[in-house]
């Protein structure tokens, strides 16, 4: 693994719309994963393993639940802190990310806005120091872009609640402590479910055989008649908005890391290009590569425009879920872009792993499709801007 000698692109200086807390919490989460994942990711993405003994210091730089409130373990962050660190964690590798993302949006987030005070104080403290591992369980085999056709069920049997059913592309569900689940009750009706590991009936076996998010663990979960606690019933929201909701801030978490991903392949490409002699001058004099870069710039910097105002809008309580959608999908597309640009600037470098390049643009082949796939998000703009759905 060469040194990370990554410096981040700012050409239209938007340092200067952050505040000092902000770069504070930014720069932090930069030296970290200088120090503590770029050493180390490409082995682990080789070995297809996620790095465990991260985990204490993705808590330390507010990897886990940022925003949530003090009095739960958060650091009471705002939004467009969340973002930066998100993107400093991608910048590393997505597949940490994903780590992060879940932990924070899918997990905690549920808990702390769905969830009983109880379940709060149970929980969040643990999640927020990454003692507890959690998972979130929505995607099923046969209902991915419509997760409302799911058939996890759970039934009320008097003094518990008896879940049956599979989710699976379920982010650290191999070493999860816990998974907020989502399922029918008798009537139809979507709820969550906070199921912890050892209960009897609840398996989670890893996925294994991937291409992509290789350093980032993935399996399935298995309820086969769990008796769940009724006092696990998540119960200030229910319907497909439930989970729709903690979507939202995974969204809109990933529109930042994306930005991490190209920034990386951006830099890298750059500084190849600097140092790669043919035809007797580096690569980077020429017109073909100069173009590749300056495009690549260009996307960067409208997509930090595009995710700084989504943190403004956020932070005022403004943000729609359709802006969300938008800068998840044009990001990640962004990222993907620059990522296989990149990799041809490096010619047959660019595919080793002594470069990032390759592993950033396997692992946002993932995040192109998680969270929403792209003409998911597609249609949610084109549902926006007409109001008509082109879902059914």
């Amino acid at each position: 693994m060469r040194p990370d000698l990554f410096q981040a692109p700012d050409y239209y200086h938007l340092d200067d719309l952050l505040t000092d807390e902000h770069k504070l919490i930014r720069d932090t989460a930069r030296a970290w994963v200088k120090k503590e994942v770029s050493p180390i990711i490409e082995d682990f993405a080789q070995r297809a393993e996620f790095p465990k003994q991260i985990i204490p210091g993705l808590a330390e730089i507010g990897g886990f639940g940022p925003y949530i409130p003090t009095e739960y373990g958060g650091a009471g962050l705002d939004q467009i802190s969340y973002g930066l660190i998100m993107q400093e964690i991608e910048r590393g590798d997505s597949g940490v990310r994903s780590t992060s993302s879940v932990q924070s949006s899918l997990v905690m987030y549920p808990i702390w806005k769905y969830g009983t005070e109880e379940q709060r104080m149970k929980y969040l403290p643990k999640l927020a120091t990454g003692e507890y591992i959690g998972c979130f369980g929505l995607t099923e085999p046969d209902h991915g872009s419509n997760p409302g056709g799911m058939i996890t069920n759970f039934k009320d049997m008097g003094d518990h609640y008896l879940l049956n059913g599979a989710k699976m592309w379920i982010s650290n569900a191999p070493f999860a402590h816990l998974a907020v689940v989502w399922a029918k009750n008798e009537e139809g009706r979507i709820h969550g479910l906070i199921v912890e590991r050892g209960m009897e009936g609840f398996s989670t076996p890893e996925t294994h055989n991937k291409w992509s998010l290789r350093a980032s663990a993935t399996g399935e979960l298995i309820f086969d008649n769990v008796k769940v606690p009724k006092e696990n019933l998540l119960p200030n929201k229910s319907g497909l908005g439930a989970p729709l909701g903690c979507l939202d801030s995974a969204r809109y978490g990933i529109a930042w890391g994306a930005i991490g991903a190209a920034m990386d392949c951006y830099d890298t490409a750059l500084r190849y290009s600097k140092e790669r002699i043919q035809f007797d001058k580096p690569i980077g004099a020429t017109q073909l590569q100069q173009k590749k870069l300056a495009e690549m710039i260009t996307e960067i910097t409208k997509a930090q425009l595009l995710t700084w105002r989504l943190g403004v809008l956020r932070n005022e309580g403004r943000a729609t879920s359709a802006q969300i959608s938008m800068a998840k999908r044009n990001n990640v597309a962004m990222a993907l872009d620059i990522a296989r640009e990149a990799r041809q600037m490096l010619g047959g470098m660019g595919i080793t792993g002594e470069y990032s390049i390759m592993r950033h643009m396997m692992n946002l082949e993932s995040v192109v499709t998680y969270e929403g796939t792209h003409d998911i998000h597609l249609l949610i703009t084109g549902m926006d801007v007409t109001g008509f759905s082109a879902f059914k």
